[in-house]
């Protein structure tokens, strides 16, 4: 079951991460809104184009990407994206079964509320400490497009971006942002695993619906919801902190995920926290539902293995 638990967790974890990749892409963009008095866009000549708003929605910020950037540009860092699903989704899924199997209820199979929501946190937390090499990567190829053509890092991809990042900051920048990672995969797995098997239970327990396609797309949207809710604030800190430019000599933008905190709704307001919540629920809620409704149809696959 353990070997098993990560396969699957693994092929649906990919397959869902690069289809919803684009909104992904917009979510991290509209969250690095306001660092700066506008978030400008440049044509490829690298002559400055129309500036986007301060708070521009995510229509806007994915027709000025496609504009100025190109239709591929809604997929920078998409393999970073499957590197960060092979490491840290495989790894939070596979350990979440395990969990599951080991505490739950002899007689019935199930897990109670609680020790689902404690299987999330452990899970979550492991899995993004050995993802986060690939996350920094993810967030600074998605964010690239942004800057002015002479700040940008133009990394060829995420073997790319992990090597200048371990030549040029060190090794201790691929953990960057880590503990930032770690809290916020602990309140995703929670919220997000623990809700989604809670709600399929309860949806067969009360004979709502059978056990099919229409029960794991309900109970994953809801579950992608509640996932959405917890971890924005969280999300928000965690892409600013790793997307920063360190000089050597110069003072960083934050000196932590407080700092980071404070100055974000010191400058912009508590709202700030949720910037990018749309696209974040847009794309959690399409990601969660392909998650689960991949992994059951996977789970049917390999049930003789």
């Amino acid at each position: 079951m353990g070997v098993k638990g990560f396969v699957e967790g693994g092929i649906a974890s990919i397959i869902a991460g690069c289809s919803t990749h684009p909104l992904d892409l917009i979510k991290v963009r509209m969250q690095l809104q306001g660092e700066n008095p506008s978030v400008l866009a440049l044509n490829g000549h690298g002559s400055a184009s129309v500036a986007l708003p301060r708070h521009a929605g995510p229509v806007s910020v994915g027709v000025k990407i496609f504009q100025t950037e190109g239709v591929a540009a809604l997929f920078s860092g998409v393999s970073a994206t499957v590197l960060r699903q092979t490491l840290y989704s495989t790894t939070r899924m596979g350990l979440y079964e395990i969990f599951r199997e080991k505490w739950a209820d002899p007689n019935t199979g199930n897990l109670s509320l609680t020790k689902k929501i404690g299987s999330g946190l452990l899970a979550g937390g492991i899995g993004a400490a050995v993802g986060n090499p690939a996350d920094v990567a993810m967030v600074r190829m998605q964010a690239d497009g942004r800057l002015p053509v002479a700040e940008r890092r133009n990394y060829k991809g995420v073997g790319d971006a992990i090597t200048r990042m371990v030549k040029q900051e060190g090794v201790t920048s691929l953990w960057r942002g880590s503990s930032l990672t770690v809290n916020r995969a602990m309140i995703v797995t929670a919220s997000q695993l623990a809700s989604y098997d809670q709600i399929k239970e309860t949806i067969l327990s009360k004979g709502v619906m059978k056990d099919g396609l229409g029960t794991h797309v309900t109970a994953s949207f809801a579950a992608g919801f509640v996932a959405s809710v917890a971890s924005n604030p969280v999300d928000v800190i965690k892409t600013r902190v790793m997307n920063m430019k360190v000089v050597e000599g110069v003072e960083p933008p934050y000196k932590g995920a407080i700092d980071c905190a404070v100055k974000t709704v010191k400058a912009e307001g508590p709202m700030a926290l949720y910037k990018g919540f749309i696209p974040t629920i847009s794309r959690q809620g399409p990601f969660t539902v392909v998650l689960f409704v991949t992994l059951e149809q996977v789970r049917k696959l390999l049930k003789d293995f």
